[in-house]
């Protein structure tokens, strides 16, 4: 037997022999390491003449596979033992009873939108919805906004790229859903209607995110005022903020979609370093509203000159910074699983308006 046969089969042997991964690791090492025999017989190659070569380098080569061969299988059938006797001591007592689940949390935006949804329900208003990709027309020209106004800037809308029939925008605001839901009434029914869902906007500070949640409110009736506005939105306030002593400050405003337009103040005390709504020591700006335009009565399909209504919009994430407390607008992007248990509304034991928010 040459000397190639004769080290493969003490090799083999050995391989057979190993009873654990270590041992056979060594007979690798020994056997085709850097100064392993199969190695050292691999580097007599060169110094052989070219019909020695012929000779004996196949016999080389196939100690070679045959050992690699050998010790892969090996280590199969030793890791498939270890995996066995690992199966047989590990098992599981299904009677045990099972750890406690842990529930996620609510969002406080979802938390909102929630109340928002419970408030005006109770006011007879319906939720609508509309798309996030609007067109130009949608989010612009039928809202009375020309295509000189500074809104339509590049800095603050984001326009898509491509070609489109027509130009498309992630719409800026909900106020598109307003045209939106009175196309679909047809020009002849009231609207009573809230629109919330994700708005954007070029922009990002403590207060401002480039994806932000805004709610839009639309009246559209025979009769309407201003009066009507104002107690609407009063009682809505009072509502969400659950405190009977909310003012409203009424200030003269610009919007190109309403005419006459109006901000909405509500009044507010520091205590304790805290901003507490209620009263009218100072006030804050938390809405916008206004009468609706003719020009956005009519592109709705509406008769101005029979038909009037009412409009306002407010960013649903400071809302909730508003109520809760919170001081970053930014945190509520992060995805901080951190603030979301400290902020967060537990699905079953916080109640929502539908089962008492004062409870």
């Amino acid at each position: 037997m040459t000397e190639p046969e004769t080290l493969k089969a003490d090799l083999l042997a050995q391989i057979a022999a190993a009873t654990s991964p270590d041992a056979l690791e060594a007979i690798r090492v020994a056997a085709l390491g850097k100064s392993g025999q199969i190695t050292q017989l691999l580097k007599t190659l060169g110094a052989m003449t070219p019909e020695q070569r012929l000779a004996e380098g196949p016999r080389i080569h196939a100690l070679r596979e045959g050992v690699s061969d050998a010790l892969a299988s090996r280590k199969a059938v030793l890791e498939r033992a270890a995996l066995d006797a690992r199966l047989a001591t590990e098992t599981l007592d299904m009677t045990l009873p099972a750890e406690p689940q842990v529930f996620g949390t609510i969002h406080p935006v979802s938390q909102v939108m929630d109340e928002l949804a419970e408030i005006f329900a109770d006011l007879g208003f319906a939720v609508a919805t509309g798309p996030e990709i609007e067109t130009d027309w949608y989010n612009f020209t039928a809202l009375n906004i020309p295509e000189t106004h500074p809104a339509r800037a590049m800095h603050d809308t984001f326009y898509l790229a491509g070609e489109h029939e027509k130009p498309m925008v992630l719409r800026t605001h909900t106020s598109p859903v307003q045209i939106r839901a009175m196309q679909a009434a047809g020009g002849d029914k009231p609207v009573y209607i809230i629109a919330p869902g994700r708005t954007y906007r070029s922009d990002s500070d403590a207060t401002h995110t480039p994806m932000f949640h805004q709610v839009e409110g639309l009246v559209i009736d025979k009769g309407i005022t201003l009066g009507h506005l104002k107690w609407t939105l009063e009682t809505f306030l009072k509502a969400y903020f659950e405190r009977d002593d909310i003012v409203l400050r009424l200030r003269p405003s610009y919007f190109p979609f309403t005419e006459p337009s109006v901000e909405i103040d509500v009044g507010y005390s520091v205590q304790n370093g805290k901003r507490v709504i209620g009263g009218s020591d100072r006030w804050m700006e938390v809405l916008g509203s206004g009468m609706v335009h003719r020009k956005v009565i009519a592109a709705g399909g509406y008769d101005p000159d029979q038909w009037q209504g009412f409009a306002f919009g407010c960013g649903i994430d400071r809302l909730a910074m508003l109520k809760y407390g919170m001081d970053d607008l930014r945190a509520f992007f992060d995805g901080d699983i951190r603030w979301l248990r400290h902020y967060g509304f537990g699905v079953l034991d916080v109640p929502t308006l539908s089962g008492g928010v004062g409870a």
